[in-house]
């Protein structure tokens, strides 16, 4: 593993509500954690601690380890109309393949395990699942397009 993938693990858990990574390989352990815990450094081992949002000798603030709220939708939004978000970082791709055809279309019926898309990250396509029933009105994202995590990926009319 070298340093452009750590950067890159530590930019996704920045991004994301992951807390705590860790991963061993023939002579090479790391172990990166965030949140309030200090990181207790292993003799021969490879820690990594984000960077806090206060000073290091600064007491923890409750933003640096409050979960992520739900804000209501702005005044703008339509009633009845839900967002699909990203859930991480990543390449959002509408199909398996470039050959395929794309997981669901403007007007497609969808159920909470319906995959809506894929999202590269680090190599790892993840299928993401509507988790919401309703009707696809429009896809918010272009096929290959990086995407940030809590992104509009698709406009959905519940129901």
């Amino acid at each position: 593993m070298d340093l452009k993938q750590i950067k890159q693990i530590i930019d996704l858990m920045t991004r994301s509500e992951l807390t705590e990574f860790a991963v061993e390989e023939e002579g090479f352990k790391l172990k990166i954690r965030r949140g309030e815990f200090p990181v207790v450094s292993a003799p021969r081992a490879t820690q990594y601690a984000l960077p806090a949002e206060s000073a290091p000798t600064a007491a923890p603030t409750a933003s640096s380890a409050a979960p992520i709220t739900l804000v209501p939708a702005p005044a703008g939004d339509e009633p009845g109309v839900i967002y699909i978000k990203s859930p991480m970082v990543g390449t959002f791709y509408r199909s398996p393949s470039p050959e395929s055809k794309s997981f669901v279309e403007n007007g497609a019926k969808i159920t909470e395990t319906t995959v809506v898309c894929i999202i590269e990250a680090m190599k790892i396509m993840n299928e993401i699942q509507a988790e919401v029933k309703g009707t696809v009105l429009e896809t918010l994202v272009e096929n290959g397009q990086p995407v940030e995590y809590g992104q509009r990926l698709l406009k959905v009319k519940q129901g």
